[in-house]
């Protein structure tokens, strides 16, 4: 069998639209998928005539097209496929007749907008360049918006039980309790993290952009990405999945001509 004929089973499972290449790890790791009735090590690679399974149930590659939605959560709605753990899951709440999952996620407090595909190679291209695209939310707070609040979130938060430094942002004053801000990356309860150390207390967040994407449906309401959104979206991806291998690039390039300058390291 040529080596190009064949494929990891985390690419196959995601190619299908099953999951995620990263989701299906974990069920790789948890003994759910099979391989012509034989549990995988993760990264296995499989041939085309061969039987891949999860939870005794084949999966075949009949798909003719992926989905790629635009909706806007609710408040309450959890960004999560285990409809068996949470009530409240997006799945439920969309029942959306093919399998999809969320592209990243929003927290259960946030509202507005979110993407739900079943091309797995699309996912984690995003995810790969999470660091490089913007997300613009709208955000309310419990008390007066000042200019040292705007200016300290805009120039970079501390985060200690992260231990991480918000990057430099974009942050606009719209009135006496609310701001847009603009961010290129994707901490756990990021804005919620930040406004918290300012002694600032979120009343409402709404993401209202993902990259080119913007929020235009009712809440509670999805709709299909048009052709010209999902053309710019890849070309957005492209790019910064290009910036991303270039800036490791460089960082290498830099460590090894540390090492050259330092000389031989005695072992």
């Amino acid at each position: 069998m040529e080596e190009t004929q064949l494929k990891r089973i985390n690419k196959f499972l995601s190619e299908v639209g099953y999951c995620s290449r990263r989701e299906a790890d974990k069920l790789i790791e948890a003994g759910r998928v099979t391989i012509n009735g034989v549990v995988p090590e993760k990264g296995t690679k499989i041939a085309p005539d061969d039987v891949v399974a999860v939870d005794g149930e084949e999966i075949k590659n009949t798909k003719e097209s992926f989905v790629y939605l635009a909706f806007n959560k609710p408040v309450g709605i959890v960004c999560t496929t285990d409809t068996s753990v949470e009530k409240d899951n997006i799945i439920d709440f969309l029942k959306y007749p093919k399998r999809i999952f969320p592209i990243g996620r929003l927290d259960k407090p946030s509202e507005g907008l979110i993407l739900l595909t079943d091309d797995g190679d699309i996912v984690n291209k995003i995810l790969r360049a999470s660091n490089n695209h913007e997300k613009e939310y709208i955000v309310t707070v419990d008390k007066p918006i000042s200019q040292t609040f705007i200016e300290r979130m805009a120039g970079g938060i501390p985060l200690a039980d992260l231990n991480k430094t918000t990057k430099k942002c974009q942050v606009e004053k719209l009135g006496t309790y609310k701001f847009k801000i603009i961010l290129t990356q994707g901490l756990n309860r990021q804005i919620r993290r930040m406004c918290d150390y300012l002694n600032y207390e979120v009343q409402t967040l709404k993401r209202v952009r993902i990259m080119n994407i913007k929020l235009d449906m009712p809440i509670g309401e999805y709709r299909e990405l048009t052709k010209v959104e999902f053309s710019e979206l890849n070309d957005l991806i492209r790019k910064s999945t290009k910036e991303f291998v270039t800036s490791r690039d460089k960082k290498k390039d830099q460590d090894r001509n540390k090492d050259q300058k330092k000389g031989p390291r005695n072992h």
